[in-house]
């Protein structure tokens, strides 16, 4: 039997349901916080009384390594989603089920067995901030979500089994998914795939899709690094194609099948908000676009990784004159990232009230495309969609590019686009949009599954 990780806040019920799993699957049941105070002879508050919560983090990833890989049930400690090594650890051929409670229960289930408190803060405030602070590593733990509010321990095991057994989406919902699919332009090949997964006969339930959606998007390179991944880290999960030019019936899909999440690409970054729950306020909600969705416990949220795909490999050049070429929710992304890097920059599009609007927004300057010449930037950054197929034009004249101008552009397909092949040949130092995609991929895997992948792996699949 796949290894049955479960985990959420305290209260939840994590133990309590865990050995309802055990006697009723015949697997091995584990206490993660049995194992800490085993290896160590101390109890977990006398661990942080005494040697505090970095020594115990320590002894936590450490227990986690250890963990059998097949045939147990783990429960695991309130805070362990919150360590990116421990998730890895955690999430490797494994089932994680996150559960969840509303603040009143868990506050009652507390109060009946009092634990040393997390905060100075009364109880419920305690309970409220300590989940808020962690929601989205709860989030990125779940293969799939139970709430335990108003159900008891037996009834709560026996609906997890039926939902192991079943899956979390109906067989309406995945036929209707593989028409939506052939309908595309998914390859044959991955079709197939896809079609055994959803509903062919020896199908794993517990198999979840997930997938970049946007029109086109069969040039993305996402589903290929995603599955690599998936191998790598054996993870459960296919991603492929959700290319449709309508994102109501994409978003209906991906609900319809219980996806886990979304890479959202051209045309979609703006208008996919609206289907949204909540967008995250420290990039999505500023920058106004959003690449990244994460379903969760019946919630979809939305992100923005591009900002920081942008900003990490320009580190460097802080405070830099920039143009930015493009007003679009890529450039927003971009604008975003290179104002955090206190650069004096300058939107340059074909409409300028476009650039305007999008410069009034993050303090930028804003000017038509013509007025390039005078500006005499130190960092260019391509944020439209020239140089991808179809339209292979390079964004600049040759002319307009000098050997001590920076330039970055922002497509990935083509690798070498015209751009950068124009720059390099006029020995411009030069970021190709395989930056980019490496770190906002690492940043989107991070969002799904709560695990840190390095660049250099990432670079390595997508090469």
């Amino acid at each position: 039997m796949k290894r049955i990780v479960l985990t959420g806040f305290r209260g939840t019920g994590k133990t309590e349901i865990g050995k309802v799993l055990s006697s009723r699957l015949n697997a091995a049941f584990i206490d993660t916080d049995e194992l800490i105070e085993k290896k160590t002879g101390r109890s977990i508050p006398d661990i942080f009384h005494y040697e505090g919560e970095e020594r115990f983090r320590s002894i936590e990833r450490e227990v986690m390594a250890s963990l059998p890989q097949k045939d147990v049930i783990v429960s695991t400690g309130g805070g362990v989603v919150c360590n990116p090594k421990n998730m890895e650890y955690l999430r490797r051929n494994s089932t994680v089920i996150l559960l969840v409670a509303d603040i009143d229960t868990i506050e009652e289930r507390l109060l009946k067995k009092p634990r040393p408190p997390l905060t100075g803060l009364p109880l419920h405030k305690e309970i409220a901030e300590m989940m808020d602070r962690r929601r989205q590593n709860y989030y990125a733990s779940s293969d799939f979500c139970f709430d335990t509010t108003e159900t008891s321990a037996v009834i709560a095991g026996e609906k997890i089994i039926e939902l192991l057994n079943n899956g979390s989406s109906g067989q309406v919902q995945r036929n209707t998914a593989i028409a939506f699919f052939k309908s595309g332009r998914l390859p044959p090949v991955p079709l197939i795939k896809l079609t055994e997964i959803l509903t062919g006969p020896e199908r794993d339930p517990k198999t979840r899709i997930m997938g970049v959606a946007g029109f086109p998007c069969a040039h993305s390179r996402s589903p290929n690094l995603f599955n690599a991944l998936f191998e790598y880290y054996q993870l459960n999960f296919h991603y492929t194609w959700f290319e449709d030019p309508e994102l109501d019936e994409i978003m209906n899909i991906a609900r319809g099948i219980d996806a886990k999440g979304l890479s959202v690409t051209i045309p979609f970054k703006k208008d996919v908000i609206e289907y949204l729950d909540e967008i995250d306020e420290h990039g999505a909600q500023k920058i106004g676009a959003v690449n990244t969705v994460v379903f969760a416990c019946g919630t979809a949220i939305g992100y923005n990784t591009d900002w920081l795909g942008v900003r990490k490999p320009l580190v460097s050049m802080k405070g830099a004159k920039a143009v930015l070429l493009g007003a679009g929710g890529v450039a927003a992304g971009a604008a975003y990232a290179l104002t955090d890097l206190d650069m004096d920059v300058t939107i340059l599009n074909r409409t300028l009230e476009n650039a305007k609007i999008l410069a009034e927004r993050f303090g930028c300057k804003s000017a038509t495309w013509d007025e390039f010449d005078r500006i005499k930037p130190d960092l260019v950054v391509n944020a439209t969609p020239l140089g991808m197929q179809p339209d292979t034009r390079n964004p600049l004249r040759e002319d307009q590019l000098q050997k001590d101008m920076t330039v970055f552009d922002l497509v990935y397909t083509p690798p070498l686009t015209p751009l950068i092949e124009a720059a390099r040949a006029k020995g411009c130092p030069t970021i190709t949009g395989l930056e980019m995609f490496i770190e906002q991929a690492r940043e989107q895997f991070y969002l799904f599954f709560g695990i840190d992948v390095p660049a250099e792996k990432v670079r390595e699949l997508v090469q």
